[in-house]
């Protein structure tokens, strides 16, 4: 079965935005299609969207759809001030990943730029949404092509959450370098961490590995520790959220635990993401601000209540992995080995990025 993209615009400025609806795999298939900002708004923050550059993408699309029922002849300052509605109230849906904010601050700016008429400003913003999906996509694959050289052939690789296709525009992040890996013939399996408390890798990682052939075994969370005393991991890929100036990375909850292990059984431990995901503002990860998700998705199990009377509930959706803990940051320009402030400061001014920063 062929997958469709994970997220896309139909037709032209009066289009609608389709997304494959994540909360329902993998029992099916369903796509989502979104007419309003108030729509995309629900799908980013019931992870119907989820993954960083995808939400990104959705959220850039969302400020188009904040001009579709407009008329024609509506004045072009009237037509700025929904875009910057629309920018204020998307950026609120989620706070962790950075790539939301950018992609909306990106497509503002672009508003802010234009002089024209409103019908002619749906059509540039449709535009820069566009470019920004386009541009995923093969940040995709660049980071696949930097990463592929570090999967072991013939080895095992441990993964946490979903950082592939269902998470981007393109073939993943964290996932990208076992595509490219795939595809040129290496031998591998995939252990995915199932993911509490929303099943993100064994509903979501699982799935799309399978349907492109790579074989996938399902792991609990808090058995990653025995296969790594077994020798059974060779490396570690995960994605990221938010990468802080120094070289700290926010990504799901769960992480931190594992780049702890991989250190303690000297496994390299790579992170995955685009540029835009790193955050210079934040001078480290102690800064990043960490969702916090309601309590019934750690209470409500396949419909069943597991809480007790009188019991609170803390679920961070994410948590922060130390760059200490890193082995390499793989971006779409290059890699950086044993990131810190000054490597990371270094390889963003490179233009170049060159391989072994």
């Amino acid at each position: 079965m062929k997958i469709p993209e994970t997220i896309q615009w139909a037709g032209g400025t009066h289009g609608t935005v389709e997304l494959i609806d994540q909360r329902q795999l993998p029992a099916q298939l369903q796509i989502l299609h979104c007419k309003t900002p108030a729509q995309i708004y629900e799908a980013i923050q019931t992870l119907a969207v989820r993954g960083a550059p995808a939400i990104g993408v959705a959220a850039a699309f969302g400020v188009c759809l904040a001009l579709r029922e407009t008329s024609n002849d509506l004045p072009l300052a009237a037509a700025l001030e929904k875009v910057s509605d629309a920018v204020g109230y998307l950026n609120a849906s989620r706070p962790t990943a950075v790539n939301l904010s950018w992609a909306l601050k990106r497509m503002q700016a672009a508003a802010r730029a234009f002089s024209g008429s409103a019908e002619q400003l749906k059509q540039r913003l449709l535009n820069e949404a566009q470019a920004i999906l386009d541009e995923d996509r093969q940040m995709c694959e660049a980071i696949g092509h930097w990463g592929e050289p570090l999967v072991p052939d013939g080895g095992a690789v441990l993964t946490h959450c979903n950082a592939g296709a269902l998470a981007t525009a393109g073939i993943g992040t964290a996932l990208a370098p076992l595509y490219i890996a795939h595809q040129k013939g290496k031998q591998f399996i995939v252990y995915a961490d199932e993911t509490r408390p929303l099943l993100q890798g064994a509903r979501l990682t699982a799935w799309e590995l399978t349907h492109a052939g790579i074989k996938t075994v399902i792991v609990c969370d808090n058995m990653a520790a025995r296969l790594m005393q077994q020798g059974r991991i060779q490396a570690v890929f995960v994605g990221a959220d938010r990468i802080a100036a120094n070289g700290d990375t926010a990504n799901k909850i769960g992480t931190l635990g594992l780049s702890i292990l991989a250190k303690h059984y000297n496994i390299p431990f790579y992170v995955a993401a685009p540029s835009s995901t790193v955050d210079l503002s934040l001078d480290s990860g102690l800064q990043i601000p960490i969702e916090e998700r309601k309590a019934t998705e750690i209470t409500d199990i396949l419909g069943s209540g597991v809480e007790m009377p009188g019991v609170s509930v803390y679920n961070p959706a994410f948590d922060v992995t130390d760059a200490e803990n890193i082995t390499a940051i793989i971006l779409e320009k290059g890699i950086i080995r044993q990131p810190d402030r000054q490597k990371v400061a270094h390889f963003l001014k490179d233009t170049k990025g060159q391989n072994g920063q």
